[in-house]
């Protein structure tokens, strides 16, 4: 039986019927689901880090070099779940997927040797970093496509928030109980989101019964869903500006959350300015979600995408000519802004430039190449600053390689709906 049979086996009057659009209710589990990926996230994996060194008694470049190898190769989950969802629905893959890197959270947490380690780590980056963030993404993007923008400005919000409660909590865990304890409880609670997830999830409003976007749909659910194929999308100039773009960024903003203390530290900022630094990203990264969700709405995406370049291009040549708290504190607010647009674009922009008929295999394309840029940024900048004795080199390196991108999105053409049936 394929998706939209079986769901439109359901009568679909109860949701019909709930007050308010049940879009919004599949991207509030989008966006639950995209804080359930923080075990396979370097944040996340960073709050257990020291804890797990120390009890494994596991060299430093040792567990780097796991965790490189372990997040290039978990990029590769992110093609086989964008066909599985285009397949069988998002509600049984987004089930699937929790419970699985909810049970290998768990069996983590009692690891005791390296290679059991390395395996599990690569398939929390896999399955969280990479499967369980398509399986978010595209879920919002199957359900919206005139209010698309709104709703990924809710979904970045909601997410911000998320985070910004777990990791705190999962931090004071480690601290209050060690990081075992506190991993096996990010492991049941993973557990617990997945009934949550098959009782609450739907793939489409088509494939529900319901109306896309809230009005009314006359067309045959089948016959709505219509865009470009994988293939179609790679060969447009448009899909590798905002891939490579969005990617650019990942590098920048892993590299630098690895290594921002040392950075400040060799500008002369000790401990205390890298954490304010780090409240202030945040806020004005939240801030970004807002403003660029409106913006979307007002300006051509590639505009958008070009303006956060020029910031984030802006940002990086600042960085190494900073002489004040105060100078910090505005390189903060811009790098904070830009994220805050990229990450609204990257979640936005497929479905509106694609369409939806395929969205899982192309975001799922898009999402490798981030994964995989965030795991070479720290690598590059600690390159850098071991063969020069200073990450300078590569700020003005990659200024001039976002400033390229910034240009290259103004002036590409994004796709229209003659091809995806978007208006």
């Amino acid at each position: 039986m394929n998706i939209a049979k079986a769901e439109l086996a359901r009568p679909p009057m109860l949701l019909a019927r709930l007050p308010i659009y049940y879009g919004w209710v599949n991207l509030a589990l989008a966006a639950l689901a995209m804080v359930g990926t923080l075990p396979g996230r370097t944040q996340g994996l960073g709050l257990i880090t020291e804890s797990l060194l120390r009890d494994l008694q596991i060299d430093r470049v040792l567990f780097a070099q796991i965790n490189l190898w372990a997040t290039l190769v978990g990029a590769l989950f992110c093609f086989g779940i964008g066909r599985l969802i285009d397949r069988v629905g998002s509600r049984a893959v987004l089930t699937s997927v929790v419970l699985a890197l909810g049970a290998v959270v768990l069996l983590m947490s009692g690891v005791h040797g390296v290679f059991a380690l390395a395996v599990l780590i690569t398939l929390t980056r896999g399955l969280g970093q990479s499967a369980l963030s398509v399986v978010s993404l595209t879920m919002v993007g199957q359900w919206f496509v005139k209010r698309l923008s709104l709703a990924m400005g809710v979904y970045t919000v909601l997410m911000s928030i998320g985070f910004m409660i777990a990791f705190p909590v999962v931090g004071s865990a480690v601290l209050r109980s060690g990081w075992r304890s506190a991993w096996s409880g990010v492991g049941f609670a993973l557990l617990v989101l997945a009934p949550l997830a098959w009782l609450l999830v739907r793939h489409t409003p088509e494939t529900s019964g319901l109306a896309l976007d809230g009005e009314k749909v006359s067309a045959e659910p089948e016959e709505t869903l219509t865009g470009f194929t994988l293939r179609q999308a790679l060969l447009t100039p448009a899909f590798w500006v905002f891939a490579l773009s969005s990617s650019v960024y990942g590098l920048i903003a892993s590299g630098i959350a690895l290594f921002n203390e040392s950075i400040l530290a060799k500008l002369g900022f000790d401990a205390g300015v890298y954490h304010r630094t780090l409240v202030i990203t945040a806020l004005t990264a939240l801030a970004g979600n807002f403003l660029g969700g409106w913006l979307a709405e007002k300006w051509t995406m590639n505009r958008l995408m070009a303006l956060a370049m020029a910031m984030l291009a802006g940002a990086l040549l600042a960085l190494p000519h900073v002489r004040s708290e105060l100078h910090v504190v505005a390189w903060a607010v811009v790098m904070g802004l830009a994220g805050g647009f990229v990450i609204v674009l990257f979640f936005s922009f497929w479905s509106r430039a694609f369409g939806r008929a395929h969205l899982g295999k192309i975001q799922g394309a898009a999402q490798s190449l981030t994964v995989v840029a965030s795991a070479v940024g720290p690598l590059l900048l600690a390159k850098c600053a071991e063969w020069t004795g200073s990450y300078s080199a590569m700020f003005y390196t990659l200024s001039l390689v976002v400033a390229a991108l910034g240009v290259s999105a103004w002036f590409v053409s994004v796709p229209g709906k003659d091809k995806t049936g978007l208006s």
